[in-house]
């Protein structure tokens, strides 16, 4: 059995006890997953593993981290949980854990070629996208980042084959009841405007069809918020959290520069109002960052501002 093969309790042990009863006193407690916000619309915070990638705790312990912070939810990266497989662990394990911690997962990060013109990489990352989402579906997972990898502003197809490409993984997700959701990337021609990955979504003429926004990419993207008002909001059912500082044009920040929510320059609130509308399903609110500072603090304090920083904001709409 490997390291990260481990029981509920070794697992908790991982983060120490006073983690532990952090995760313990926060499932006894039964906070719902889900929180009403003015109006009655409902939201639901969530930790992206991004904003504790640095760390490099291996994905149970990232599990763990995530409960004892107090989260309900969490976005996992699948190349994490692969290393996890590969060094013995098992997907039993893996749901077991879940449900001892009382964690969902929302959706998984993952990057797979499923856009890009050559048919026999296409192929295969269609072939893997579908291997993973079989694996999603085992830990209850329904969602998927479906991303722009392999395409440059060079090579991007257009939008039309785009959409017909998406439709094809839209029906094999539909097999596994798990749908892959269009990732507006804000550097990327074809992918970096609400409006292009929304006709994607719209042309691919499948109902499962939705799409993932980034407080950074609609910021990199160059996107207005006039353009987020004519969306229907239930199109979206991820947001993901974060904001940028002073001094960083549009043109030239990275994923590197992004700052936790509210410490920043980002119309966050506004945009909320905006994807918090008329909602059908409620919207998963996931802090992703890829900041260096924060990935040389600890893990559970990043994971805990993350949370009390998103929460500062939306229980203040």
């Amino acid at each position: 059995m490997s390291e990260e093969n481990i029981s509920r309790r070794k697992a908790l042990q991982l983060i120490g006890v006073a983690a532990a009863g952090t995760t313990m006193a926060l499932k006894a407690e039964g906070k719902p997953n889900q929180t009403p916000a003015s109006g009655g619309l409902k939201y639901t915070y969530c930790l992206n593993m991004s904003t504790i990638r640095g760390q490099n705790l291996g994905f149970m312990k990232e599990l763990t981290t995530a409960a004892a912070a107090g989260f309900h939810s969490v976005e996992i990266w699948m190349d994490s949980m692969q290393q996890y497989l590969q060094n013995g662990g098992s997907m039993k394990e893996v749901k077991i854990l879940l449900n001892d911690l009382g964690l969902k997962v929302e959706d998984c990060i993952s990057f797979n070629k499923w856009i890009v013109d050559d048919a026999v990489v296409r192929q295969q990352g269609i072939e893997n996208m579908k291997r993973e989402m079989e694996m999603l579906a085992q830990i209850g997972c329904k969602r998927m980042a479906a991303t722009g990898m392999g395409t440059t502003d060079n090579d991007v197809p257009n939008l039309d084959v785009i959409a017909s490409r998406y439709r094809t993984i839209l029906d094999i997700g539909s097999s596994f009841g798990v749908v892959p959701q269009i990732e507006m990337w804000g550097f990327l021609k074809n992918l970096q405007d609400v409006a292009e990955v929304l006709y994607i979504a719209m042309k691919s003429r499948h109902p499962a069809a939705r799409v993932l926004l980034d407080v950074f990419h609609l910021y990199r993207g160059n996107t207005s918020l006039e353009t987020l008002s004519l969306m229907d909001p239930n199109a979206v059912e991820m947001f993901h959290m974060n904001d940028y500082p002073a001094g960083f044009p549009y043109q030239t920040i990275t994923d590197a520069d992004r700052i936790y929510p509210g410490d920043g320059l980002a119309p966050i609130k506004q945009t909320l109002s905006i994807l918090l509308q008329n909602r059908k399903t409620p919207l998963v609110l996931s802090t992703e960052l890829f900041n260096k500072i924060y990935y040389r603090q600890d893990a559970l304090t990043v994971a805990k501002t993350s949370l009390e920083k998103m929460k500062m904001i939306v229980e203040s709409i």
